[in-house]
């Protein structure tokens, strides 16, 4: 049995963070020795590094929480985790579209800020985000 600190240090993760979702119900309440520490077993351990991965994944703390609840309920029905997982898809490249929109509107301000120096040096005043430009 491990406390906090050595979790944590085992983990990668901050103290607080296991507080937090001990709270939040992600992880169940650890054993305590009698002077009241945590005491993490090694299932407590896969538990936080499974959030940790599927995190890592951008699986949001709720999403992860449905995840975990319907593992402890020992079935994992395909169907579920399929839907959770496509979801996430969606939402990510929902993401990369608008960042790739937002990347075409910046490329245009760049290219006039390089034609702006190489006209003007170093020194030149930047017009890139006068209204005539946005």
């Amino acid at each position: 049995m491990l406390q906090v600190g050595d979790v944590s240090h085992k983990l990668g993760l901050n103290p607080q963070t296991l507080y937090f979702y001990e709270r939040i119900g992600l992880i169940p309440k650890p054993k305590r020795t009698e002077s009241g520490y945590r005491l993490y077993e090694e299932r407590d351990l896969e538990r936080l590094a499974f959030i940790t991965r599927t995190k890592a994944l951008g699986l949001t703390l709720d999403e992860i929480k449905e995840v975990l609840l319907l593992q402890n309920g020992k079935a994992l029905p395909c169907h579920e985790i399929h839907s959770k997982l496509m979801s996430k898809v969606n939402q990510i490249e929902e993401a990369i579209a608008q960042l790739q929109k937002l990347k075409s509107e910046l490329l245009p301000l760049i290219q006039h800020c390089e034609s702006n120096l190489s006209e003007e040096g170093r020194s030149a005043n930047c017009v890139v985000f006068q209204k005539k430009l946005l």
